[in-house]
């Protein structure tokens, strides 16, 4: 884990299960025990895309680190994207850890990448279920943040395994995945249905942004940019970041000026961490 390949001196790492670890920092100079009892230090839900290593999304681990924040991330399988009822168990067992008493009183960011916003929409699925009993979360997410949220047809997602996970055999992966769709429509499709409405008509009012790109395969822009508006229309605060050409998950590797520049002003204007931190 980031732990051993990115090892960094003030980060204790704690695992709480295979794909889920804890990071607690102090890297900024602004320790937990900084912070009073009613602004308990914020925490960073990091949503990384399917296959990452440690080491990419370890830096922007790093940036949340230096920015006041302890990062929480949640990994995800190819399983609970290929058996949508796995992902939903997921995201009952993620919405369970943010409820528990060890993070109970944490002001949340989210940060999802790519199929990563598909696992964090499975955690929206069960809020939606009772958006009373979880208000008090919903509350704590103050921001959310996608880059390369995966989005349109089911080819879109086809193509979304073949490239992060097999990208040698890229066409051969998306055909099998579009036929594995079609047979098993009412464990697969009828899932992501309902993970993509109800994130299109998401229960957080907290500011969100999005990082996409044009050329981007994985992602249907205009569709995304059509959400986008709604959104807007509903009164939502929602800013973003495209570019003509970038590549996939890595917009910070490919204009990282611009996107430390939108990330930085959007995470200060939540006005979660102190002073000292964000500078």
């Amino acid at each position: 884990m980031l732990s051993r390949a990115v090892p960094m001196a003030g980060v204790t790492a704690h695992k709480i299960s295979k794909y889920i670890t804890f990071f607690a920092s102090d890297v900024d100079g602004t320790p937990a025990a900084s912070f009073s009892p009613g602004h308990p230090k914020p925490i960073l839900l990091l949503l990384p895309w399917l296959g990452s290593r440690p080491q990419a999304f370890g830096k922007y681990c790093e940036i949340y680190f230096r920015k006041g924040f302890d990062v929480l991330v949640v990994e995800s399988e190819v399983r609970q994207f290929l058996w949508p009822r796995w992902g939903l168990e997921y995201g009952g067992h993620v919405l369970d850890l943010l409820e528990s008493e060890r993070f109970s009183q944490r002001p949340l960011v989210i940060h999802a990448f790519s199929i990563g916003g598909y696992t964090f929409s499975q955690v929206l699925v069960h809020v939606a279920k009772d958006t009373q009993r979880y208000q008090g979360l919903t509350n704590r997410i103050r921001g959310h943040i996608y880059d390369s949220l995966v989005m349109g047809s089911l080819d879109h997602m086809a193509k979304g395994l073949g490239k992060t996970l097999f990208p040698r055999f890229e066409h051969l992966v998306r055909s099998t995945g579009l036929l594995y769709f079609r047979l098993f429509k009412h464990q697969t499709v009828d899932y992501f249905n309902s993970a993509i409405s109800i994130f299109w008509n998401t229960p957080l009012m907290a500011p969100s942004l999005f990082f996409y790109a044009e050329n981007d395969v994985l992602c249907d822009y205009k569709s995304l940019e059509k959400m986008m508006e709604d959104w807007r229309n509903r009164g939502l605060s929602v800013e973003n970041m495209k570019w003509k050409e970038s590549i996939h998950a890595g917009h910070l590797r490919t204009h990282p000026q611009e996107y430390l520049a939108t990330l930085d002003n959007f995470v200060m204007s939540l006005n979660m961490v102190p002073l000292k931190a964000k500078m």
